[in-house]
């Protein structure tokens, strides 16, 4: 299945059903009075989060979605049966915002979340809602109300816990087939990947965490240029981000540090919040340089960057430091997690 992680719908509300005008009228009842009955609501329209769904590629061809409408009123001070609500549903992560305003409608993020986005309308009233010691005989009703219609924008954001990011061909698919189950397309050119892959690495029996690989990005790309930055939110969800470097470029004028400062530039022109989250630096390739190398290549880079974050220097062909790598990873995120907890209930309570 193709993967989209955009789309835009419209949603209609049903319209709720108007008030009836009546009066009871049977043989040997004078004056049987007003028994006109409420007219029945119109049904929402909800957005249901289901882990089943991993792409908004339905909403390619299903881009409108109606709730159905509130019956009328009748005599007999009978209500009109209300519209049965719309239930649309959507993959996990998904964000929604409404086209027209730009207002943040909801993020639904876990399994079973549900939001209502179209409010169905009111039911008109009977003429019996009007009668008084005044007025015995009303004839006066009201009209159902209009459902609510809007113009929807559905961004779907990845749930991963470890995102991967860097220039094209630094061996970020390589490097998650590695440490996990996902089979992305790998080949000796730039843009291979051409959307995200999730894979989940397992390091213990009831260890693990879900890594996104995204496609790699070139300078320009928070103006657009290339192709990563239509998928960097989905790393926006992630707790650490693994920015992997190629460090042994073939090209004589691709220097590892420029890369890494091209690539910190374009996230920071993308977004601050994701410019700010934990960062490790990932030098990937190792097999290319012997162990002196390696060596001279990793404090060059660190002492040009002033780099104080973890540093790792792995082979994702030969599998070399991938383990490690992976050990680490799942003790900061366990780590971070505690943190929060911590901070949620100080008392540990």
């Amino acid at each position: 299945m193709k993967f989209v992680d955009e789309a835009n719908v419209r949603v209609q509300a049903g319209n709720g059903g108007h008030g009836a005008l009546s009066f009871r009228r049977e043989k040997y009842v004078e004056r049987g009075g007003p028994d006109g009955g409420d007219g029945g609501h119109g049904g929402s329209v909800y957005l249901c989060a289901d882990a089943s769904m991993n792409t908004l590629a339905d909403f390619r061809v299903a881009r409108k979605f109606r709730a159905e409408s509130g019956q009328p009123g009748a005599g007999r001070n009978k209500t009109g049966r209300s519209g049965e609500d719309c239930e649309v549903r959507v993959p996990c992560g998904t964000v929604v915002h409404d086209v027209d305003t730009g207002e943040f409608i909801c993020d639904l993020v876990a399994a079973g979340d549900r939001q209502k986005v179209a409010e169905g309308g009111r039911g008109g009233l009977g003429n019996t809602r009007f009668k008084s010691s005044v007025n015995r005989a009303p004839r006066k009703t009201t009209q159902g109300t209009p459902g609510e219609a809007r113009h929807l924008k559905l961004e779907l954001r990845v749930l991963a816990d470890v995102g991967l990011l860097g220039m094209p061909n630094a061996g970020k698919s390589t490097l998650i087939s590695v440490l996990s189950q996902a089979k992305p397309k790998i080949a000796d050119y730039p843009f291979t990947t051409l959307h995200p892959n999730l894979g989940v690495v397992r390091v213990g029996r009831l260890q693990s965490f879900v890594m996104a690989d995204i496609p790699g990005l070139i300078e320009g790309a928070a103006e657009g240029a290339g192709l990563g930055i239509q998928f960097l939110r989905h790393l926006s969800r992630t707790g650490l981000l693994l920015h992997v470097v190629d460090i042994a470029p073939i090209g004589a004028d691709e220097d590892p540090v420029e890369q890494i400062q091209t690539i910190t530039g374009e996230l920071e022109k993308y977004s601050e919040e994701l410019a700010g989250k934990p960062r490790w630096l990932v030098l990937n390739k190792a097999d290319l340089l012997d162990p002196e190398e390696r060596e001279s290549v990793r404090d060059h880079i660190v002492s040009a960057l002033g780099w104080s974050g973890p540093v790792h220097v792995v082979s994702a062909a030969t599998g070399e430091g991938a383990e490690e790598l992976a050990q680490q990873v799942m003790q900061a995120l366990e780590d971070a997690r505690e943190a929060e907890m911590e901070s949620v209930d100080p008392a540990g309570q």
